[in-house]
């Protein structure tokens, strides 16, 4: 049953259609008039209105009639370049629509990606794009998705229906794995991204898919789960080179920050990158251009996709009712220096 204004909770968009038996979209076309309606529809819709106490988005419909207005962004780092440069690309193409971004930086903690969600739902923003940094879906997200269009950029998040743009994490993975295997490494490690992570855990579908591909047995190669921060990239490399057996010769990042943590670690024990170990990253950052050696890595289209996802979200203004799309962009490898072929001699562990 569609609630009433004395219930407690703002009645949403999809109240009303459930109340006057029609299609949210139906009810977007009255509200913002943006096109005709049998005149009983109409009514019905606009009865509903008045009986459940809904407060259409005022800024919403200003959107429609080019004023500017405002969207939010909701990232879990602003100091990865990744996400800085898919910020970026949010904010040109919403500065092509004269519409403000109001940015809220979570640092990868639950807590305040529904503090902030809760706080955008209360600035009715005309719409929100998200980039999950935990995987989890606050319910103050679900509760926004049911006024206020969202699209997931980069993170896919269950339990909740919204148009989704990135970059196509397996193929990509499974290009660098290949990269890694037809250089003649045996023992490769992986350095995977947090757990419940879609980007990580397609990732690592993507490796293990490439390690099968080869003959090989994607369960008999190790994995240390990392953060996607540099500081996790060197604690896992640690308890790779400090396991039982064989080091690596090896190691696949799911992200180009814990890449680098990788890298610095590996010197800090007397190890030549890529003589004694490759090392190969995800995102293609600037910063992994700069590094010597330069970094092998799988180039995301971050500003492209922050466009994308910007397209995305007006085309859920213009018509709320249409089903969400999936934006999937490539992601190519991009070889550098970082990998070199393993020197035939056994290696032991590193000196420190």
């Amino acid at each position: 049953m569609s609630p009433s204004a004395s219930d407690g909770r703002r009645p949403t968009v999809r109240d009303v259609a459930e109340r006057a038996g029609v299609s949210v979209a139906t009810v977007s076309y009255v509200v913002n008039a943006s096109r005709p309606v049998s005149p009983a529809t109409h009514d019905r819709v606009t009865a509903a209105i008045a009986a459940l106490g809904y407060e259409p988005n005022s800024a919403a419909r200003g959107l429609k009639r080019q004023r500017a207005s405002s969207i939010g962004l909701v990232v879990p780092d602003m100091l990865n370049q990744f996400f800085a440069a898919l910020a970026a690309g949010i904010e040109e193409a919403a500065a092509e629509r004269d519409v403000l971004v109001v940015l809220c930086s979570t640092g990868f903690s639950a807590e305040r990606e529904a503090h902030y969600t809760r706080l955008l739902h209360g600035r009715r923003v005309d719409g929100v794009i998200y980039l999950s940094g935990t995987g989890l879906p606050p319910a103050a997200l679900v509760e926004l998705a049911d006024e206020e269009p969202i699209v997931f950029v980069d993170e896919r998040l269950p339990g909740v229906d919204a148009p989704y743009v990135g970059a196509d994490n397996r193929r990509g993975a499974r290009a660098a794995m290949q990269h890694v295997i037809e250089r003649g490494h045996e023992r490769i490690a992986i350095i995977g991204g947090p757990d419940g992570l879609w980007t990580a855990e397609q990732r690592l579908a993507g490796y293990r898919e490439a390690l099968a591909a080869a003959g090989r047995d994607p369960d008999a190669t190790p994995v240390v789960r990392g953060d996607y921060r540099e500081a996790s990239g060197a604690a896992a490399l640690d308890a790779l080179l400090d396991a039982d057996g064989p080091a690596p010769t090896a190691v696949v990042a799911a992200n180009d920050l814990m890449a680098v943590g990788a890298i610095e670690r590996a010197a800090d024990r007397g190890l030549d990158v890529p003589r004694d170990l490759s090392v190969v990253g995800f995102d293609d950052v600037p910063l992994a251009r700069m590094l010597r050696p330069r970094l092998t890595t799988v180039r995301q289209p971050a500003r492209e996709m922050g466009h994308a996802a910007v397209a995305a979200l007006f085309a859920r203004l213009d018509d709320p009712g249409s089903e969400p799309r999936l934006v999937e962009l490539a992601a190519e490898l991009a070889v550098r220096d970082s990998v070199a072929t393993p020197d035939p001699a056994p290696r032991g562990k590193d000196p420190r």
